[in-house]
């Protein structure tokens, strides 16, 4: 086929011989197989902003560093090279998420290269080296969907583990091979400590997830592995190998509102003594 304008450069410094064919077309990017010497792997290729449909991309970047000040400056005006950057920042989010990922015991496409907005990476396959189908593309047992419901559980409790929240995870976005899930597309992957909504993206995550492997074993909407996850991870409990149990048990205690407001009376008390106090000192001296 012929070779896209944003591949060419990869095929001029030959990282990339051909372009076999494309895979797919998403909201942030496309996807093409192309070959590699004797090596069969598949680029990314990103969309502008401009083009790109990824909704809410600002909720996504809050808690991104960015390590050169003058960058960071040109992305907060919005300016040409602002815009650039910020581009860099999206598309280098994933390939640095696929890394940090791998090393965590979460599987994942393995990044080979990034230039020029057009990413690099293994291209996951099925038994017969065909290109594996996507999680909605295919149907399964009830006891193949709760163990690949706990498998994924496990993936999003190491990726918060390794300080980041996929963000966008559903079944478009999982693969399956011999070997079960496979996690992709990791553009808006965001910082657990860092962004203010990585608790409610983590709920949603998990949320949609239960719910796509519930249609295969109904019992697994009743699981709460998205707040046990985050109570494990706010309490400094949380470790790659935690056994989870899809349980968690609200906190019905009521809260002490007596006991409160007796506490806050006893802190104005308190300070109108001191200023008190205060006045009379002035007074005298």
């Amino acid at each position: 086929m012929k070779i896209p304008k944003q591949i060419q450069p990869l095929v001029d410094d030959g990282l990339v011989d051909d372009v076999m064919s494309r895979l797919m077309s998403g909201k942030e990017a496309d996807v093409y197989v192309v070959r590699c010497g004797s090596e069969i792997r598949c680029a990314k290729v990103y969309k502008d902003a401009a083009k790109r449909s990824f909704k809410k991309a600002v909720q996504y970047q809050e808690g991104r560093k960015v390590r050169n000040s003058r960058r960071g400056r040109a992305m907060e005006k919005g300016s040409k090279f602002g815009r650039k950057q910020q581009e860099e920042t999206w598309q280098n989010a994933e390939v640095d998420a696929l890394y940090l990922l791998a090393g965590a015991g979460v599987r994942v496409p393995q990044p080979y290269d990034c230039l020029n907005g057009v990413l690099l990476m293994e291209l996951i396959t099925d038994e017969n080296g065909e290109v594996a189908p996507r999680l909605n593309d295919i149907s399964m047992s009830a006891e193949q969907a709760r163990e690949d419901h706990l498998v994924v559980m496990h993936y999003v409790m190491r990726m918060l583990c390794a300080g980041i929240v996929h963000g966008d995870l559903s079944e478009f976005n999982v693969l399956v091979d011999v070997n079960g899930p496979v996690i992709i597309d990791l553009p808006q992957a965001v910082n657990a400590a860092a962004n203010n909504n990585a608790q409610s993206m983590l709920k949603r995550d998990v949320d949609n997830m239960t719910r796509y492997y519930s249609q295969y074993a109904p019992e697994l909407i009743k699981s709460q592995y998205g707040k046990e996850i985050w109570a494990l991870f706010e309490n400094g409990e949380l470790q790659p190998e935690t056994e989870l149990t899809g349980h968690y048990a609200e906190n019905t205690q009521a809260a002490d509102v007596d006991g409160v407001m007796l506490e806050i009376k006893s802190i104005i008390e308190e300070e109108q003594d001191r200023q008190q106090r205060l006045m009379e000192a002035e007074k005298d001296g």
